[in-house]
Parts: C-alpha cells; sequence; structure tokens
C-alpha cells in the first residue's frame, strides 16, 4: 500500500500529539538509560529480587503490560506515585536545547499537545532542558490516564477526551510504532520517530530526524 505524498498528507491536521522520550529528543541522549537504573534499583528493594531478575523483569513487564509499572501494579500490586517520583529523579544535562525544532512545533497551525507514558512534572522537566517548554498547549501524563499506559486503547480514550481531540483531524508521532495501531485506528495520522523504519500498516510515516520532517511538511 502507497503512503501518502508528506507534501499534502498533513494539509488537514489542526491537532498535532507528540510522545516526549526518544521523540522530542534524540535516542543518542540515552536518558532512558538512567531510568532503567533507578526501575532495577527500586524493583531490587520493593520485590527483594537480585538485579538480573529486576532487569529480566523490567523488559518483561514493558512487553506484556505496556510498561514496567503497569507490570508492577498488576503483579505485585505496587502504587505509582512513589515508583514515577523514584524512576525520574534523574540528571537532564545530557539533552540540548532544539531552538529550530522549537520553532518548528511553535508554528504548526493548531493545538500541539505531549502526551506521554512518564509523568507530566518529569515531562515538564525534559521540555525546558530542550527548549521546549511554553509552545505546548498542554502536557499529559501516565497520571491523566489513571495509570493506564500507552499502547492500550483506553489510556487514549481517557487522554483525547480530557483533551477534546478531534481526532480525524490530528497526527501524533511516537518512537514506539506499537503506540501508533490505536491512533491509526482512531483516525490519526501517524509517523514513527525512530532510527529504524517499522513497516506495520498503521505507520503513515517513517522519520529519523522529526525537526526535518516538521520542516517538509510546515506551511
Amino acid at each position: 500500500m502507497n503512503k501518502p505524498d508528506p507534501s499534502s498528507a498533513f494539509a488537514h491536521v489542526t491537532d498535532w500529539v507528540f510522545d516526549l522520550d526518544n521523540t522530542l529528543y534524540p535516542p543518542a541522549a540515552r536518558l532512558f538509560d538512567q531510568i532503567e537504573e533507578k526501575m532495577r534499583a527500586f524493583m531490587v528493594k520493593e520485590l527483594g529480587v537480585d538485579q538480573d531478575e529486576a532487569n529480566h523483569l523490567r523488559k518483561h513487564y514493558w512487553e506484556v503490560h505496556g510498561t514496567t509499572l503497569s507490570g508492577l501494579m498488576k503483579e505485585h500490586g505496587i502504587q505509582p506515585e512513589q515508583f514515577l517520583i523514584d524512576v525520574h529523579d534523574i540528571t537532564f544535562d545530557v539533552l540540548q536545547p532544539a531552538p529550530d525544532l522549537a520553532a518548528l512545533i511553535k508554528n504548526l497551525p493548531g493545538r500541539s499537545i505531549v502526551y506521554t507514558n512518564g509523568t507530566k512534572p518529569y515531562a515538564e522537566q525534559v521540555l525546558k532542558a530542550r527548549g521546549l517548554d511554553g509552545i505546548f498547549d498542554d502536557v499529559y501524563g501516565i497520571e491523566h490516564a489513571n495509570y493506564l499506559p500507552k499502547p492500550q486503547r483506553a489510556a487514549f480514550d481517557i487522554v483525547f477526551g480530557l483533551d477534546g481531540l478531534p481526532q480525524q483531524t490530528a497526527a501524533m508521532f511516537e518512537d514506539e510504532a506499537r503506540n501508533l495501531e490505536v491512533p491509526r485506528d482512531m483516525g490519526l495520522r501517524t509517523v514513527h520517530v525512530a532510527p529504524e523504519p517499522d513497516h506495520a500498516d498503521y505507520v503513515d510515516f517513517h522519520t529519523d530526524d522529526l525537526t526535518d520532517f516538521l520542516r517538509q511538511i510546515s506551511r
């Protein structure tokens, strides 16, 4: 199936949804290395497992439940608040300001929001470090979805409902291709932002450079 022409595929879009981690900053920043280390430490402490088992469970719960947190909540009854505080207690000095990206997002027609499986306070710290603070109309974290994670349909229903997102005239940018299946089914234009493409039929476009892609579709 042919992909739509990027020069016209976004002409109808009035609302722009951006994931945060590895989407609004490059994966090379390796911010998630710090978060994963914090996750392992939390699991060693709370579950009484060793580092290897903690790492195994971290990956397993992400694959099965959408996020490590969701697995911990379902399998172990872990309350989300302290986990989220602990794992997001990291440094942001690896992130560089992105003035070109900021200008392009600011100039998109209509509204732009951030929707992340992290928390809003964490997202705001990332945005500030990237010089992207103050340009989005709203920021939604997993707490706004009652701690349900992407890619669950219920999470999107809650967040998009809170936002009043007009799904037929919206687009979503996301580094995890699996998180685009539901939005595509809901009518959003989808863009996979990652070093390597995913050829799933619910991915409309792929880019390894968000700034360049937004420059191509700017109008």
